[in-house]
């Protein structure tokens, strides 16, 4: 059974990306978010294996949207994304329970490590 993954992110280039990147291997894209508010909501419903969250995003950003669903669902397993972390940043995302984190641009193997990471 493949595991189940939410990507959120405000550009659906990345979403189409990831699930190209994905093509042939145990994971399925089953929801896309654009935004932190959108994937709090769809997190409830969906209940994802694992979630890819792009930190820079209108309204709520991932680092928020991340934070809000990990107090909800504290077993919850988050990558963030983004072509622009620093080491405050890194550190922030890991202190509210990121597992792991993924630079852009995505290569299939550095998605496939980071979820690998992220479920182990």
């Amino acid at each position: 059974m493949k595991k189940r993954l939410m990507v959120v992110d405000d550009s659906r280039v990345m979403e189409l990306q990831i699930c190209k990147l994905l093509e042939g291997s145990d994971y399925e894209v089953v929801a896309y978010c654009e935004n932190g508010e959108d994937a709090i909501t769809r997190y409830e419903e969906i209940l994802p294996d694992v979630v890819t969250m792009d930190i820079i995003m209108p309204g709520i950003d991932g680092l928020e949207a991340a934070q809000i669903i990990l107090e909800g669902h504290p077993e919850a397993k988050i990558i963030m994304v983004s072509s622009l972390i620093y080491d405050e940043t890194i550190r922030e995302a890991s202190a509210i329970g990121a597992k792991t984190f993924l630079y852009k641009p995505v290569t299939r193997e550095g998605l496939l490590t980071a979820l690998q990471r992220a479920l182990s």
